[in-house]
């Protein structure tokens, strides 16, 4: 089982998650505690997926949570470069449509 590595950088009000590997059931909470620890005083967080090989269902309720998070705290949360593989599970989930991407 390939361990998720997180890498953040926090600038101006913003947080930048850099997570690398598969967000699934024993990840996501490694995941979600990070950002949580973060999120004090930031307006926009920016989730660059470039290097997540895989997201389940736990993952997708992990950004939804944030998604609502910043939507209440009146910031915003981007997904940055999603892989195909990771574009294609928002795609199919609706996903896409909630959130906001970058390419």
């Amino acid at each position: 089982m390939e361990e998720l590595k997180i890498e953040k950088k926090q600038e101006n009000g913003v947080l930048t998650v850099i997570p690398e590997g598969r967000i699934d059931n024993s990840s996501a909470p490694q995941l979600e505690a990070q950002i949580k620890d973060s999120l004090e005083g930031i307006t926009k967080l920016v989730l660059e997926f470039e290097k997540v090989t895989y997201i389940s269902s736990s993952g997708l309720r992990v950004l939804l949570n944030f998604h609502k998070s910043m939507e209440e705290r009146d910031g915003e949360l981007i997904v940055r470069k999603p892989a195909e593989l990771v574009k294609g599970v928002f795609d199919v989930t609706g996903f896409s449509d909630v959130l906001t991407m970058e390419n």
